[in-house]
Formats: structure tokens, sequence, C-alpha cells
């Protein structure tokens, strides 16, 4: 059943995205630090989480006016492990009360493990259209290490069910610098994964986070050091370009027209609302995040009760900062009037900054004027950051800009 249109809304004008978080999952990843309930079906907390959800939306539609939703993402978690019935109902709650756009990218994450040719079909029929596999490598040794509950087998075959059903969007997720992993195993993985032909690739370095199993065991996991990982990230960046995939951000290629329209709301600044625990919000000038807590999220939404853990009015500096740390994750990069315009800042000072940063092929000026991080100026983009924040902190405001 495809979405059935709402009359459309005249006064809805402002594009917005949606970001629904799901929390649970079979189990949970040795790596993992998102906030999700690792350790298989829980019926009775999926009720009760759908049904916060469903009045969460519901409440939250009646407030947003002049907006038309032109993404909606189902992360978390293991959204695919919640099932194709129960996401079917949130979408279509989504579209029963918001201004939902023809065409918006509506996207589902999913494990290879919690997906068949049936559920798939349900949710492309639902209105699904683009879907994000986790595959992470094709060593079905590492993805044990890992607590990844696939093998590489299950991959081929979700990809491979999810073209078949007709997503002709398909991204898959892949990541490098796993315990034990050499050069040629990485180049294994992007070999066998271009063979699977997805639209999107995301590539993420592994990151040893505080709270996570692999922390207790990290000086003994036989990680790759950082030069290690980072010829692995020069290799993807490389191998991906030659094969038709443009970087358009640190981590993310794709082929062209098939970028992820929902991740690009967060690095360009545009305007989103979450739902469920943990979920994060940018919305009329105020960013808020509900409580990583499921039970506290449940019980805030159904008896009104708080479900936030922080809101916070952004100050405009504070924007412009954003605008840089954000900006410069991807292609599209930064420019002078926009930034000085937008925020009443001189750009001179970051300018020069940028110019020492270009001499050393860590930053690039397009012919177009907007300033971008080479693939090398990704690798130390937080170091680059801290002091161009640094540049940007002892500016003055402009009196105004013509």
């Amino acid at each position: 059943m495809q979405l059935k249109k709402q009359a459309k809304a005249p006064q809805a004008i402002k594009p917005l995205g949606l970001y629904i978080h799901v929390p649970f999952c079979r189990s949970k990843c040795e790596y993992c630090d998102f906030y999700s309930l690792g350790g298989g079906l829980n019926k009775e907390s999926m009720d009760l989480y759908l049904q916060a959800v469903l009045a969460h939306l519901k409440e939250t539609a009646q407030r947003v006016v002049g907006y038309s939703v032109d993404t909606v993402y189902f992360g978390g978690g293991t959204p695919s492990f919640f099932g194709a019935q129960n996401l079917t109902r949130i979408l279509t709650e989504i579209d029963r009360r918001f201004h939902l756009e023809k065409d918006a990218e509506i996207t589902l994450e999913a494990n290879p493990d919690s997906v068949s040719a049936q559920s798939l079909e349900k949710l492309r029929r639902a209105g699904f259209n683009r879907i994000s596999i986790g595959v992470q490598t094709d060593d079905d040794a590492q993805l044990k290490s890992l607590g990844r509950p696939h093998n590489y087998k299950q991959a081929q075959m979700a990809v491979s069910q999810a073209r078949r059903v007709g997503f002709n969007n398909i991204s898959v997720d892949l990541m490098f610098g796993l315990p034990s992993q050499s050069r040629e195993q990485w180049m294994s993985t992007l070999r066998n994964v271009l063979d699977l032909k997805p639209d999107h690739i995301s590539c993420y370095g592994l990151k040893v986070e505080p709270g996570t199993r692999l922390w207790e065991y990290k000086d003994c996991a036989n990680l790759p050091d950082d030069d290690a990982q980072a010829d692995m990230y020069f290799y993807a960046v490389e191998t991906l370009e030659s094969f038709g995939y443009h970087q358009y951000e640190i981590s993310n290629f794709a082929k062209p027209g098939f970028e992820c329209r929902h991740n690009l709301k967060y690095w360009t600044g545009e305007e989103y609302l979450g739902f469920g625990p943990a979920a994060a919000s940018d919305f009329a000038g105020k960013r808020f995040t509900a409580a990583a807590d499921l039970d506290q999220y449940i019980t805030g939404v159904m008896e009104q009760g708080v479900i936030l853990s922080e809101c916070d009015t952004i100050p405009i500096r504070e924007r412009a900062g954003e605008y840089l740390m954000l900006r410069l994750r991807t292609s599209l990069g930064i420019e002078a009037n926009e930034y000085m315009q937008t925020f009443l800042l001189p750009f001179e000072p970051l300018e020069k900054l940028l110019a020492t940063y270009e001499k050393r092929d860590l930053a690039k000026k397009e012919e177009n004027g907007r300033w971008r991080l080479t693939p090398k100026g990704f690798m130390v983009s937080n170091a680059i950051l801290v002091e161009l924040l640094e540049v940007q902190q002892q500016s003055k405001p402009l009196a105004k800009v013509r």
C-alpha cells in the first residue's frame, strides 16, 4: 500500500527532517556507544515504545506549522529488528499527521540478519525508499569479534533482496581499523562490496569509546595504529572515486544524486525533529535532546511529563562555530559572503588561515570561491577546526555586510 497523500497545506513552505530513534537490537555490538537495548525481543517494551512514538508524533504535528517534511530517517539501534509492521505504523502516522512531500527521502537502517524478502517488500510498499545496510566487513571472523549478529553471505543476500523488491537507493556501512585488520583485508572488503553495486557507501574508522565492551580490552585488541588507519582511509577515498563514488562528506561516498539528503540536514544546519529516547532535534532556534532512557521517554510522552535531557537556545556566534565544524565535514565547504551575511562576522581571518592549510594540501579553494578540506585535511579536521574556532572567537562583529 502506497502512502496516501493528505491535502497540501498552502503554508507548508519550510523543509523539515524527522528522525525516529529505534533503540532495540538483537544484541549489543562490542564497539557501540549509541543508546540501544541489546538482548533480543522484548515485545512489551516494543509495544509501549510504539504507542509513545505515535502519541509523540501526534502531539508534535499540531505544533509544526509552515513546514513540509522532505526526509524521514529511522535509525538506532536496529530499526529492521523492530519489524516491518511497526515501522509501517510509524510511517503511516507521519504521513497522516505531517505534510509529507511526495518525493520525500524515507530511510531505514537495517542489519542483514533482521530482514527478509517479505519484510523488505512490505517496507517498500509502505513508502520506504532508501535503506542503509550495516555490512561493516566481508570477514566473518571479524564480524564475530565485533559482536555482529550476521555473516557476510547474509549481507550479500540483504542487498540483493532489497534491490529485487524495488529499493533503488541502497547504502552500505563499512568500518576500517578493526582489531587485527590488515590493509589487504580492507582492500578485499572494498572490492567485494563494490561488486554489490550499492548507490552509497559509508566508511567509518573504528573509534573505541568509553563505556563500550571493546573499551575494556582495547589494549590487547591488536587495533591498527593511526598511520595504518589513515592508509586504509586514503585507499578507500581513491578506490571509491575511481568507481564513481563522490566523497561528499568525511565518511560518505555516493553515486551522483544519491547523497543522503537527511544527513545533509545535520551538516548544513537545516531543521529536524527527533522522536524516541536519545533523539536530538534542532528546531526554531533551539536544540533539544530526549533523555537516553526508554522508560522515561514512554512515561514522559504518555503522562505529559519531562522527556528532555537538555534544551538550549543557540547564540549566533555558537551557530557560526557550528557552521565551520559541520560544513567543513562536507565537500560543499564554506564561503565568505555566506558566512558574513549569516553571522555578521569577518571571514578574512579565517581565509588567511585556510590559505596556510592550502599550502599543506589540507584545504582547497574552489573556482566558485568556496573553501573545503581535502581528504588529507579530513584526517586532521579536529586540529584544523580548533585553530579556526580560536580565530573566530577573536573576531569582532561586522557593522554591516554589503
